[in-house]
């Protein structure tokens, strides 16, 4: 008998179940054809692990009033130029958690168009995301696509439309800053909307796999859009900027390869010069709270810029830091001594050893008569959830970063709470009381 592609066997079991036919046991030389060929819209989110395809918003074609997710099922591809996707992980069904009738953006209705299906995700099931990593490329989108089957009715959706990626669609992502003639960078910007006179500036500089000259990389391999969420925004009075420069490879690259501290990088005078330019260029930042903070790559980043202008910033915010604390002179410690900073690492983090770098450099940091400076000390990376992964499930150790954008760090190196003008806070609560 022929063999059938999984997507092509798909549709001709669910096809067959409408029409309550049997399938024949003759060779099949012919793909069927729906009876109706629709169109949906992907909700993309971004989440601990990285971003998910978390919601479809399917065109119906008619108005409905009611829907019944078990009528649905859903098939999802991953397919990509730029290397191999392992089969594992290639193709697959995708769970239908819920569905509900909606507008076209997925907003809930009582009747409309428009259906909206809630999709499982979680970080052991890579087949929900819509990026992949490659060694040689780090993370790129990848072509995904769904096959979504009514099988009470026999409609097919196969087609995209449009794509909705809630916090990602607020930040301007058009921005690019030219240093030189062989050098220019991307960059992603969000504005409050309801800046009386004066707000904060947040800058986020992304880990090693995120550069390149697309700024939704950068925004959502590791959730860094949500410094632009109402839940970290109100912490900021009227609100904060959002700066999320790309390098375009990655941060820490020298001369000569990647450098941990021990050579200088080619891009920390160019990416102040940006950061400068959309200052200049955006006269409601308030000069005197401008955060600068990253993870890995950006965290190795945002200490150097920190070291070559301690004036300028008013507190740095580093997580999994890959600067190495033996090419740290003590003349440097002196002069970050006071700039406010707080740092975050996991015990575990193989990748940016906390002994080889942020361990070290706290204590010299504090022996050095450092008044405001910060170290949550996690044991390792855990699903902070409970749900996504399950209970008790771990991370990558690495990955200490998730703290920070969910802003749950609270704690000091010794285990203390964090504490302002007596009340203890989370990171983003210390991070908006800081003020040059």
């Amino acid at each position: 008998m022929l063999k059938l592609s999984s997507l092509c066997l798909f549709l001709l079991l669910f096809s067959a179940i409408v029409v309550n036919a049997k399938i024949l046991s003759e060779p099949l030389h012919e793909e069927v054809t729906p009876p109706f060929a629709g169109e949906y819209t992907l909700v993309i989110e971004g989440f601990d692990w990285g971003p998910a395809v978390n919601k479809v918003v399917l065109s119906m074609g008619e108005t409905v009033k009611e829907t019944n997710s078990s009528e649905f099922a859903v098939y999802a591809s991953r397919n990509s130029n730029d290397g191999e996707i392992s089969p594992a992980t290639a193709s697959g069904t995708r769970s239908v958690v819920y569905s509900y009738v909606s507008d076209a953006k997925g907003n809930r209705t009582e009747s409309g168009e428009f259906v909206t299906l809630i999709l499982g995700v979680s970080p052991i099931h890579p087949i929900g995301s819509p990026i992949q990593y490659f060694r040689a490329k780090g993370n790129v989108w990848i072509d995904y696509k769904l096959t979504v089957v009514q099988t009470s009715s026999g409609k097919v959706w196969n087609t995209e439309k449009d794509r909705i990626m809630p916090l990602v669609d607020q930040f301007d992502l058009n921005g690019k800053f030219k240093h030189s003639e062989s050098l220019t960078m991307s960059y992603a910007a969000f504005a409050p909307k309801m800046v009386k006179e004066k707000a904060p500036l947040i800058i986020w500089l992304h880990g090693g796999g995120e550069g390149g000259f697309d700024p939704t990389i950068a925004l959502l391999g590791n959730r860094a859009a949500n410094y632009a969420s109402p839940e970290i925004q109100q912490f900021f009075g009227d609100g904060a900027y959002v700066l999320v420069p790309q390098a375009p490879t990655f941060w820490m690259q020298g001369a000569d390869g990647m450098t941990r501290g021990q050579t200088n990088d080619m891009y920390n005078v160019a990416l102040m010069a940006l950061i400068q330019d959309y200052v200049k260029s955006n006269s409601k930042i308030d000069a005197k709270r401008i955060y600068v903070g990253g993870c890995s790559n950006g965290g190795y980043m945002s200490l150097k810029l920190i070291m070559e202008h301690p004036d300028y910033f008013a507190a740095g915010y580093i997580s999994a830091l890959a600067y190495g604390n033996e090419f740290i002179t003590d003349a440097q410690v002196q002069k970050i001594k006071n700039v406010p900073m707080w740092f975050i690492h996991s015990k575990d983090d193989m990748t940016t050893k906390p002994d080889e770098t942020v361990v070290p450099l706290y204590h010299r940091l504090k022996k050095a008569g450092a008044k405001n400076v910060v170290f949550t000390y996690y044991d390792n990376v855990t699903d902070i959830t409970g749900f996504y992964g399950g209970k008790d499930y771990q991370y990558n150790g690495h990955w200490s970063w998730i703290y920070s954008h969910a802003n749950l760090a609270r704690t000091d190196f010794d285990g203390s709470p964090v504490l302002v003008n007596g009340r203890p806070v989370s990171i983003m609560e210390w991070l908006s009381a800081q003020k040059k």
